[in-house]
């Protein structure tokens, strides 16, 4: 059995016509409708990467923001190297920036990829909260996974993770 070819392990969710509001962001034109972004919500900006608060809040403490890519990449699959290290970087000084401006108990970060991935922007976003006890951001119920099925899971990943690694050298 032949391994798949990673070109076509994904292709893009945006609809047609799609109206991307952190690249009107990132031009600083925010005035499409669909547009929820606010020229205001803007953090930081470098050629590279672009900072804003998010516009939706979870939980009873607001604040969190999103690091995006100035340039239209879709999801994490579309990023190289180098600008997935920048981003991870300015996650980094992002949550300091949170620890200095609010002194949160903690922060977090999550990225969502593709619709069942709970995407919902068709451009990749790397949100950053501060983290209260009380906030409960994560609100899914934790459960056990039994060894043997993290054993085989362990197993496939690794087997995908050498395909993909060794495409990259």
């Amino acid at each position: 059995m032949s391994a798949p070819d990673l070109a076509q392990l994904w292709s893009s969710h945006a609809p047609e016509g799609y109206s991307c509001p952190f690249c009107g962001l990132a031009r600083g034109d925010v005035a499409d409708p669909g547009n929820r972004c606010e020229l205001s919500d803007l953090v930081h900006q470098d050629a590279d990467v672009l900072v804003f608060m998010a516009c939706d809040g979870f939980g009873p403490h607001e604040g969190h923001a999103m690091i995006t890519p100035v340039q239209h990449r879709e999801a994490l699959y579309d990023l190289d190297d180098e600008l997935l290290g920048k981003i991870a970087i300015m996650s980094r000084e992002v949550s300091k920036a949170m620890k200095l401006a609010w002194n949160p108990e903690g922060t977090s970060v999550r990225q969502h990829n593709e619709p069942a991935g709970n995407q919902h922007v068709w451009h990749y976003h790397l949100h950053v909260f501060p983290r209260y006890a009380d906030d409960m951001l994560y609100r899914q119920v934790r459960h056990p996974v039994d060894v043997e099925v993290r054993a085989e899971k362990a197993r496939e990943l690794r087997s995908a993770l050498i395909q993909v690694l060794a495409e990259r050298s």
